[in-house]
């Protein structure tokens, strides 16, 4: 039931000293503030990185074939290799947990003069790739105009090409149209059926993703001799599986098939991008817990500067507890105003410090709003109805830890002795 005489009792009694508590208060306000901040900025740290995975398949892995450095079976320690075509159909059947298998071939790359494109009579060097269809769920890309590489494309090894708005700014002109046209790579002739636009932003120069080449990957084969090698595969698996789980038994099966020492770690190259995924996952965790920590520190110094405010207000309020006892408060009912009293101050001071929290917060999104975003690492800072709750009951703690002590103090004192207090 609400007591209207004890609230207005706790409110002048707050009110007695007005600067002393607003400077009480600040401890809490601040301490709030901090905590709400630091976790809005880690979740827009997060939000940012993640972006940057969008649209890419991380639960993958890539491989490659590099040199063996252990003898195996007679062979000698030091011998060059390829992965085949009957490899990808082989890991397909073997892991029936993988969604994805994709060989890929590369001309260009870190040296990619070596890749002459032409065009009329303006030529260029760009990476070019031989590419399954599924690539384009495990990469970064938007097909603005035209189509990707497709089935039909691998089964009649077509000689089609898709090729990134880099490429169109070096060997075309402004008002052409791309789809239908031809390109001369290596000497080769393909039509280009389609043009993608990369949104990758984790995955080397932004630029440089542009300037890609993609054909069908059995044209890719037989129009650069390349036989059935393969040069390297990128691996997804299922969403009910880990790649991280299965790749020790993929390495394994691989090394079989091409006569290498189970104990060879350099023979097969790799990189496992869901586990870089969930390092960052756990660098995220690291720093929310930080917030945490560091906002409930600082939380803490305010509630102690409210213990000690307490502490006074009682020693001030002596003799008025005194004449209360006398006239039949019990101590459940002294402690029960103390604590009241220490409960709300905090209360308000920490929501107050919410609602500034929250406030800048907002500013900070509709600045972001307002800037372009796509190489930016700092996205859409938030906090969630969890944190608020989190941070009230932190609030409704402090409180009672804020006035347990005091209130403590003012029932041990003896009426009698309350009463001859000047």
């Amino acid at each position: 039931m609400f007591d209207r005489d004890k609230w207005i009792e706790i409110l002048e009694a707050l009110t007695a000293n007005t600067f002393r508590t607003l400077l009480t208060a600040f401890g809490v306000f601040w301490g709030i503030f901090i905590l709400v901040i630091l976790l809005a900025a880690g979740k827009g740290l997060e939000n940012g990185v993640k972006k940057g995975f969008d649209g890419i398949a991380t639960n993958t892995m890539f491989m490659w074939s590099q040199k063996t450095s252990k003898p195996y079976k007679g062979l000698p320690s030091i011998r060059n290799y390829d992965f085949k075509n009957s490899d990808v159909e082989a890991l397909k059947e073997k892991f029936p947990d993988l969604l994805y298998v994709s060989p890929r071939n590369e001309l260009g790359g870190n040296d990619a003069q070596s890749s002459n494109v032409i065009r009329g009579t303006k030529t260029g060097a760009y990476s070019v790739f031989g590419d399954c269809p599924e690539l384009m769920f495990q990469e970064q890309m938007q097909i603005v105009s035209g189509r990707f590489i497709n089935q039909q494309d691998i089964l009649q090894k077509r000689k089609t090409a898709v090729i990134g708005s880099g490429v169109i700014k070096d060997l075309y002109d402004k008002t052409e149209d791309v789809i239908g046209t031809y390109i001369k790579v290596n000497g080769v002739n393909f039509i280009v059926v389609g043009v993608y636009k990369s949104i990758s932003r984790v995955n080397g120069d932004p630029e440089s993703q542009q300037k890609r080449i993609y054909l069908p990957f059995t044209t890719f084969q037989q129009a650069f001799n390349y036989g059935d090698v393969v040069g390297w595969m990128a691996i997804t698996a299922k969403d009910n599986a880990s790649i991280t789980t299965l790749k020790p038994a993929i390495l394994e099966y691989m090394k079989s098939r091409h006569s290498i020492s189970p104990l060879d770690e350099r023979a097969i190259g790799n990189f496992d991008l869901y586990e870089q995924f969930s390092k960052i996952q756990g660098l995220f965790l690291i720093l929310k817990f930080i917030a945490y920590f560091v906002g409930t520190l600082v939380l803490l110094s305010g509630v102690i500067g409210i213990s000690n405010i307490m502490l006074i207000v009682v020693k001030e309020r002596t003799k008025e507890i005194g004449i209360r006892r006398a006239l039949g408060a019990t101590p459940a009912m002294i402690r029960s105003q103390i604590l009241l009293e220490s409960i709300f101050l905090t209360i308000v001071a920490g929501m107050f410090g919410i609602a500034m929290a929250t406030g800048v917060v907002a500013i900070i999104n509709m600045v972001l709003d307002s800037m372009p975003s796509g190489d930016m690492m700092f996205a859409n800072p938030s906090v969630d109805l969890t944190v608020v709750f989190v941070a009230l009951f932190i609030l409704v703690g402090s409180g009672l830890l804020a006035g347990y002590i005091p209130a403590q103090t003012a029932i041990n004192i003896k009426p009698v002795d309350a009463l001859r207090a000047e």
